[in-house]
């Protein structure tokens, strides 16, 4: 059996630490794939719109047959940091039972063009999320054949998401989220989506341990353009992993551990049990998440002097953006008004003082400004936020 204390010991020797920024291409990853040829299937899918190559790791010889794929988005590249370090970890004598039980098809990174750019969608400004149906880009076919060759019987759809959402209604940021996706308008409890929803269920028990009230249930509106309901649909039990953020982590190194974690108890739970979705009712004691958070809110701002009674709250969120291959982090002004429902990663109290930018006679939405003065104190917005 799975001993998370054991992973947890091992985690900072064991972890692919050449990956450690949020921008992942094939540049990174391509010197760890040609290591891991000696040991694993290794081979290249096809190529993408703009001809990069698509690579696959196949690991394990076991009848339980598990697909995972990572960046389908570009920008969402903690789950393929994790899924290398899920790499060094079925190298030891410790965890390699699980390859006698599971045999594990992985496309580390399925949009190595959206990788490359930073973006969310693929070269061809398509969100490879929504082209289920109709196939229209490469990456799209390629993901497609690999489900209908390696026919798996469970699928891990790898994905990252915003640092807004939060576990519930709570000041609890949603470190990370799960989804069994819908079938249908409906959102009928299925016995393919009990399925994933029992998998899920392990994996929340042992989070819980490390993360108590961090883990987040993710919305599941159906769409059937996206992926994870396809696949759902076809009767293969699937599940949305949405990595999120870790207080004061936003480089995600912390978030990245957890996932490695959560796709190891994951892969236990399969090769131990026979999976009929029997405990399926605790999917729902998951908290949905919510949008309750901001990066950084300025609380009790007085912004205007021709108004002089006013005060209001400041919502900040960081943008991400790509400049000369380097991910740089721009605070922007998303919201002006009462901010009394949300909670900010960081938050200052202005205490009723006058809040300003040298560069704008008025601060308003959009703004894009790393400090601001409250009265006379220069305050940085990236406090303690451990941002490189």
């Amino acid at each position: 059996m799975f001993n998370s204390t054991l992973f947890l010991y091992q985690y900072k020797s064991l972890k692919a630490h050449s990956l450690k920024s949020r921008h992942i291409s094939n540049l990174h990853i391509e010197p760890l794939l040609k290591l891991l040829s000696d040991k694993f299937d290794v081979s290249v899918l096809g190529h993408s719109e703009a001809g990069l190559p698509i690579h696959a790791v196949k690991i394990g010889s076991g009848s339980k047959r598990i697909l995972m794929w990572s960046q389908m988005h570009g920008n969402e590249s903690t789950t393929t940091k994790a899924v290398f370090d899920l790499f060094n970890y079925l190298e030891l004598d410790d965890f390699k039972a699980f390859l006698s039980s599971c045999s594990l098809f992985i496309i580390p990174m399925l949009s190595p063009d959206g990788a490359l750019a930073y973006t969310r969608s693929n070269y061809n400004q398509v969100d490879l999320n929504r082209d289920a149906i109709n196939r229209s880009q490469i990456e799209s076919r390629i993901l497609r054949s690999a489900f209908d060759t390696f026919k798996p019987n469970f699928c891990f759809n790898l994905h990252g998401q915003r640092t807004i959402f939060s576990a519930g209604k709570s000041n609890n940021s949603s470190v990370i989220s799960f989804l069994s996706p819908s079938e249908n308008e409906e959102r009928s409890i299925t016995t393919t989506r009990k399925k994933s929803m029992s998998i899920i269920n392990s994996m929340n028990r042992v989070l819980q341990i490390y993360l108590p009230d961090q883990i987040g249930r993710y919305d599941d509106d159906f769409n059937p353009n996206c992926v994870g309901e396809q696949f759902q649909t076809l009767g293969v039990p699937t599940i949305l992993f949405e990595a999120g953020h870790y207080p004061r982590d936003y480089n995600r190194e912390e978030t990245r551990k957890y996932i490695t974690l959560s796709l190891f108890t994951a892969l236990d739970y399969i090769s131990n049990y026979d999976i009929h979705g029997d405990d399926f009712q605790n999917y729902f004691d998951i908290p949905a998440n919510e949008r309750l958070f901001n990066d950084v809110i300025i609380r009790n701002a007085f912004l205007n002097s021709n108004k002089p009674t006013d005060f209001c709250d400041i919502g900040i969120q960081y943008k991400e953006v790509l400049s000369k291959n380097e991910l740089i982090f721009i605070p922007t002004i998303c919201f002006i008004g009462d901010l009394s429902d949300k909670y900010g990663h960081f938050e200052i109290n202005a205490n009723f003082k006058a809040v300003f930018h040298p560069d704008f006679s008025v601060l308003s939405e959009n703004c894009e400004i790393d400090f601001l003065f409250v009265e006379s104190t220069r305050i940085s917005l990236f406090p303690e936020n451990n941002i490189t």
